[in-house]
């Protein structure tokens, strides 16, 4: 069977950027931490899964048409041109784009979409011989778990594969039912307000009786507690503008079939040596 990896390349720079100590800077002192922290996790994670292919994705500016559906989403997020460069995480990616292209890891940015969305593209639409793993800490994946979609918890230099039982044990509800469970509590790193009063807790309650956002709405009188009952009544169109927000549906456009992305890395032996190089050779790049 063939594994694809799939890395969703923002998500691992801004958990290297603030996770790698600042103190890998060039001779000019351009930091470069999340440019190693980013090689050495790709080294650290292929040699634990072996994938046969690899992707990494990136995002661009663009959100698809999720800033027209909602002026809201991801509005809480930092203004990255009045951060001083040696704070901005966003410098280090020509140097990242340099070290895939050394070390031969094929990566591509979203057009048009989010790399959300490009992820689950390929989740979603890879052949049934294919084993999907997504590395990457942004839940929104956990919806697309499966038995041949799996989300690969990197810590402390290891590798895990969560499976079904994760999204059960930390939110009482299956994948198929998480994006149903986002939308019914909200998304504060997106920004995405969710229906008043309606925690966690009760989401999964809910959706455990019911099954589905559209089967509690359509079964509104069943609920007992008045105060919940209308707060659902009141957020209808809230929760279908936030179902267009959070579900992945997959049919983003594939930049690149899966089978063209072979995992044949040329990982040398010190990565942070490449790291620093890849650095250098692309310092003053935006």
């Amino acid at each position: 069977m063939n594994t694809l990896l799939l890395v969703d390349g923002h998500n691992l720079l801004f958990r290297m950027f603030y996770g790698m100590p600042d103190q890998y800077r060039t001779r000019r002192g351009t930091r470069y931490n999340a440019v190693s922290g980013f090689g050495s996790a790709l080294q650290n994670v292929i040699a634990q899964t072996r994938p046969t292919h690899a992707l990494v994705l990136f995002d661009t500016e663009e959100c698809g048409d999720r800033r027209s559906l909602d002026a809201e989403y991801k509005a809480n997020r930092p203004d990255w041109s009045a951060v001083a460069d040696d704070e901005n995480p966003f410098l280090q990616l020509p140097a990242i784009a340099r070290l895939l292209d050394e070390i031969g890891i094929v990566h591509a940015q979203a057009r048009g979409c989010e790399a959300d969305d490009l992820i689950a593209s390929y989740a979603l639409r890879a052949g049934e011989d294919w084993r999907v793993l997504i590395f990457s800490t942004d839940r929104d994946y956990w919806q697309l778990i499966s038995e041949r979609v799996k989300i690969v918890d990197y810590r402390g230099g290891t590798c895990a594969l969560l499976g079904g039982e994760a999204v059960r044990s930390r939110f009482g509800v299956e994948p198929a039912q998480f994006a149903d469970f986002k939308c019914l509590v909200g998304d504060s790193s997106d920004n995405i307000a969710g229906a008043a009063g309606v925690g966690p807790k009760t989401a999964a309650s809910l959706l455990g009786e019911f099954g589905s956002l559209d089967a509690i709405l359509a079964r509104l009188d069943e609920i007992p507690k008045a105060k919940l009952r209308a707060s659902l009544e009141g957020a209808r169109d809230r929760l279908a503008l936030n179902r267009r927000l959070i579900l992945l549906e997959g049919n983003a456009p594939l930049p690149l079939p899966p089978d063209a992305v072979l995992c044949e890395p040329r990982f040398p032996r010190n990565i942070f040596a490449l790291a620093r190089l890849a650095a250098e050779e692309t310092e003053g790049e935006e």
